[in-house]
C-alpha cells in the first residue's frame, strides 16, 4: 500500500493507512482529546452533527523531539493554529468527519483487518491545487506520528518528518 496521499481528483485527496487495531483504539485517537492531542489537534470535539467545534494545533507538541520549522511555518508553530469546525458525522468506531477550513472536509473511515485497522482519510471540496499540496503534506506527517503514538512509540519530531515528503506531493499531483 502506498502511503503516500492520492489526488483522486482535482478535489479530493485519499490516504489509506493499515495501522496497529483494535478499531476502538483507533477511533479514540481520531475523536478523544487526550489522544488526539498526541498526533493531531487538542479540542473536545461533540458527538452530535451539526454542533461546531474548535481544534488546536501545535506541532512541537506531538513528539520530545524537537525541531526547527520552515521558515514559512515559524508563526504557526510557536503560537500554534485554532480553527472552528462542525462536526458531519459521529458513528464510532466507524466513521467520524467534519468540515475544516476553507470549506473542505475530512472525513476518516475504519475497518477492521484481522488485528490491524484500514484507516481510509478523505479530504474532499478542496478549493484548489495548492490547497490540496499543502494539506497532503500536513495528513502525510500526521499520520506518521498516529502510527508511532498506536505502536507506543516515541516519534520523531513532526518537522523532519514533513520535510521528508516537501516538493513530494507537487511532483505526484500532476492532474
Amino acid at each position: 500500500m502506498d502511503r503516500f496521499g492520492q489526488l483522486v481528483d482535482p478535489h479530493t485527496v485519499v490516504f489509506e493507512r493499515l495501522l496497529p487495531g483494535p478499531i476502538e483504539r483507533v477511533f479514540a485517537f481520531l475523536w478523544e482529546e487526550d489522544k488526539r492531542r498526541l498526533w493531531f489537534t487538542s479540542g473536545v470535539m461533540p458527538t452530535a452533527p451539526g454542533e461546531s467545534f474548535t481544534q488546536h494545533w501545535k506541532h512541537s507538541d506531538y513528539s520530545p523531539n524537537t525541531t526547527v520549522p520552515p521558515e514559512r511555518m515559524k508563526e504557526v508553530d510557536e503560537k500554534g493554529h485554532f480553527s472552528t469546525n462542525t462536526l458531519l458525522a459521529y458513528e464510532p468506531p466507524h466513521r467520524l468527519a467534519y468540515t475544516f477550513g476553507q470549506g473542505s472536509e475530512v472525513e476518516f473511515v475504519l475497518k477492521p483487518e484481522g488485528d490491524q485497522v484500514r484507516l481510509i482519510l478523505t479530504h474532499s471540496k478542496v478549493p484548489d491545487r495548492g490547497y490540496a499540496l499543502n494539506v497532503s503534506g500536513g495528513w502525510h506527517a500526521h499520520l506518521d506520528v498516529l502510527e508511532y503514538q498506536l505502536r507506543n512509540e516515541t516519534p520523531p519530531g513532526f518537522w523532519d518528518i514533513w520535510r521528508k515528503t516537501e516538493g513530494v506531493y507537487d511532483k505526484r499531483y500532476t492532474v
